[in-house]
């Protein structure tokens, strides 16, 4: 988000008509927001065997705060409707030479290990924003920092227009086996990973879409590639929305698709994460209707949520509207 943006955000975090109303959720399980105990952002979700885990960062702000985040939980699902809560897997301070924000994250298993790809602020030996990996035997960690520093600092990405385009990484490996890591925020970025996983293997491409504000996430279906995105097109719309394109290759070349869905309720912003579990297709995102005590949803504290989600015979994605009712209402098997 540009300097403009994200003053005008942190004005109105700080204003009484940021605190989104208090609204009534529908009781049962399943339905949206599915965590309600704490503000989660940033949905990743991960299927191991017959569970989905589901990677989250933790929205900690108070009143007078936009973004307070200092690590990362993880749930599970058997069912879609009941989430287990692991707890932290994993703090910002636990990489030494991170000094704050536990953004947005995404968890992938390769060679036996789970490798878990997070957005930070460096310390003062690199400007902006940077790209962490850390490794765990089990899919509930805990982590370690895999590389002992940054596999994505800003100063690998020179001709970007700002010191925070380093974020929220997505990562997908493919068929022939090799891992791709993309990111970016106004610029969309995309690399090969070397075999083992903590390192850039090769040139790091652009590949901006249409709109591109931030939260990629990469997925395939069929012989299908999609690139899902949180995007913004200012001149007609002040909050994200998610938009995606697809390609015959991971190399591309991609076409864009338009809006996948419109923007999560009471948020500038949104997070794209997609998955099949158990033959059906599912699209989570984050909003802020989310009420905790006297705490009401805002910018800085967001609530996931969940979405069947459908294709056309095309391969192309059949847009979303976003319900409360979410996994409890009934959906077509995904074709």
């Amino acid at each position: 988000m540009n300097p403009s943006r994200l003053l005008a955000m942190l004005l109105l975090a700080s204003s009484p008509i940021a605190a989104a109303p208090a609204d009534q959720h529908p009781s049962q399980p399943g339905s949206n927001p599915i965590i309600r105990d704490k503000f989660t952002a940033d949905p990743a979700p991960l299927v191991v065997g017959d569970r989905l885990y589901l990677y989250v960062g933790h929205d900690e702000a108070q009143r007078d705060e936009m973004f307070n985040m200092r690590e990362w939980l993880v749930y599970s699902t058997t069912d879609m409707k009941h989430w287990t809560d692991h707890g932290p897997i994993m703090k910002v301070k636990d990489f030494k030479w991170a000094k704050q924000d536990a953004w947005a994250s995404q968890t992938i298993f390769k060679n036996g290990r789970y490798w878990f790809y997070a957005a930070v602020e460096h310390d003062a030996t690199h400007s902006g924003k940077a790209i962490a990996v850390a490794v765990s035997d089990k899919p509930t960690g805990p982590f370690v920092d895999a590389k002992g520093s940054a596999l994505v600092t800003n100063a690998m990405t020179p001709k970007g227009t700002h010191s925070w385009e380093d974020i929220d990484p997505t990562v997908f490996t493919d068929d022939d086996g090799t891992t791709w890591i993309a990111w970016g925020n106004r610029q969309c970025y995309i690399a090969r990973l070397k075999p083992n996983m903590i390192e850039i293997d090769g040139p790091i491409r652009e590949i901006t879409p249409p709109h591109f504000e931030e939260g990629p996430w990469l997925h395939k279906r069929g012989k299908m590639y999609y690139l899902t995105y949180a995007s913004l097109d200012r001149k007609t719309h002040r909050d994200e929305r998610v938009s995606y394109s697809t390609a015959p290759s991971i190399n591309g070349p991609w076409t864009y698709r338009g809006e996948l869905t419109g923007s999560g309720k009471y948020s500038f912003t949104i997070h794209p994460g997609i998955v099949e579990y158990k033959r059906n297709w599912y699209l989570f995102l984050h909003n802020a209707t989310l009420a905790i005590g006297d705490l009401n949803g805002s910018i800085g504290r967001r609530a996931v949520t969940v979405e069947h989600l459908r294709y056309n015979p095309d391969g192309t994605m059949i847009p979303v509207v976003q319900t409360d009712a979410g996994v409890t209402a009934p959906a077509d098997r995904a074709r």
